[in-house]
């Protein structure tokens, strides 16, 4: 699982240093216009779960954290044409620290994470701003049934982090910038280990900024007229969900480390991109979920799946598209409907959240990495996905 993590931070990061422009001649590297920032948020923890309402070992509701981080990120020039269409935005990574005043149950979980700062709009000293992070986070006291039975939002040592909010950056010298704003964070497994009902946050957040170097003069060049143009879509994705099964008769650790279903499908997409920036599109999906329709049995103390019906684990879903792109990668929002599954009891809602990050390898083939949701906070599982597009230029 940790193995996971690691690929996932190296996507998440090296993606946007591979970036490339072939109508371009890279001039720069990621130091030539590097910065440092410190930033401490201290905000509100949203109850969305009976741990973090009250039922913990001190009996208190967990509804406030304090964070800090540690960026390095380097300006955008325009050297390259998104850099100038997305306004000259800065990015890179960060090491992030939160303390939610409950160590004993939570710990203290630490980050590493890719970030994207780009500005709404640019005075002389003065930018408004929209910023976005996804890593992963290490160091919780995750749920365990002996030692800490009450931690039904982190249930593994590991998670995902997901941030994004808004900023103002004013520049005091031509080197140092004060950032103030807010953002929403969510940690969670994405459903690789049960319990995992997650946290969530929203915070003011102040940041200083130093430029290690001089801040660049940004090249300006007549953008040409943007072309629609369509393309079609064909991905095919995999992952896993951890169940566990609270009735039955087992030894209670291995009650608690769950059974791994399978999850894998495929979709087939349309996607019109209507600016530099956006694709607007639609899709279905085609997925099968083991975790559907299963009992299970125990054999020597340990958990077997009983498999149902082949054809009751079988789903169809549609889902409208919208895509953010810079350049290869882009930022991907599906809210997601269930078209036919079969009924069975306690199944997750028709109406589902997926968002997730997606690059382009090749001018065709892509890869990416999906969170799937319902009611906006509960993870359901990770797609790690594969596909390629047709098109023409």
């Amino acid at each position: 699982m940790k193995f996971l993590y690691v690929i996932l931070f190296l996507f998440c990061v090296g993606i946007v240093s591979a970036q490339k422009d072939s109508a371009q001649i890279k001039k720069h590297n990621f130091m030539t216009y590097s910065s440092l920032q410190f930033m401490y948020q201290n905000g509100h923890v949203f109850a969305t779960n009976d741990f973090l309402r009250g039922a913990n070992i001190e009996a208190e509701k967990i509804n406030a954290y304090q964070a800090f981080a540690l960026k390095l990120a380097t300006q955008t020039t325009g050297e390259k044409l998104w850099q100038q269409i997305f306004n000259y935005p800065y990015w890179g990574a960060g090491i992030y620290t939160a303390d939610f005043y409950n160590p004993e149950e939570i710990g203290n979980p630490i980050a590493i994470y890719g970030f994207f700062n780009g500005p709404f709009h640019r005075w002389e000293n003065l930018t408004f701003n929209y910023e976005i992070g996804f890593g992963a986070t290490f160091n919780w006291k995750s749920f365990n049934p002996v030692t800490n039975q009450y931690n039904v939002a982190i249930g593994a040592g590991e998670s995902f982090l997901l941030d994004a909010g808004m900023n103002l950056e004013y520049y005091l010298t031509d080197k140092i910038a004060l950032n103030a704003g807010f953002s929403l964070t969510h940690f969670s497994n994405g459903g690789m280990k049960k319990p995992n009902f997650g946290l969530n946050t929203i915070a003011p957040r102040v940041s200083v900024k130093y430029d290690l170097h001089e801040r660049p003069e940004f090249i300006h060049r007549e953008v040409p007229d943007f072309t629609p143009n369509s393309e079609w879509l064909i991905s095919f994705y995999g992952g896993a969900k951890n169940v566990v099964f609270d009735n039955v008769d087992i030894n209670i650790m291995e009650k608690y480390e769950g059974v791994f279903f399978p999850e894998i499908g495929f979709s087939l997409g349309y996607n019109r991109r209507i600016s530099y920036k956006s694709k607007i599109g639609a899709g279905m999906s085609f997925s099968y979920d083991g975790s559907i329709a299963t009992q299970v049995a125990v054999n020597n103390n340990e958990l077997e799946a009983v498999d149902g019906p082949f054809t009751d684990k079988l789903m169809i879903s549609i889902y409208p598209t919208y895509e953010l792109v810079a350049n290869r990668l882009s930022l991907v929002l599906l809210p997601s409907f269930y078209l036919y599954r079969k009924h069975i009891d306690n199944l997750t809602p028709v109406f589902h959240q997926k968002v997730g990050l997606k690059y382009y390898l090749t001018d065709k083939i892509f890869a990416g990495i999906t969170l799937r949701a319902y009611k906006f906070h509960v993870s359901d599982f990770v797609e790690w996905n594969i596909g390629y597009r047709f098109y023409r230029k």
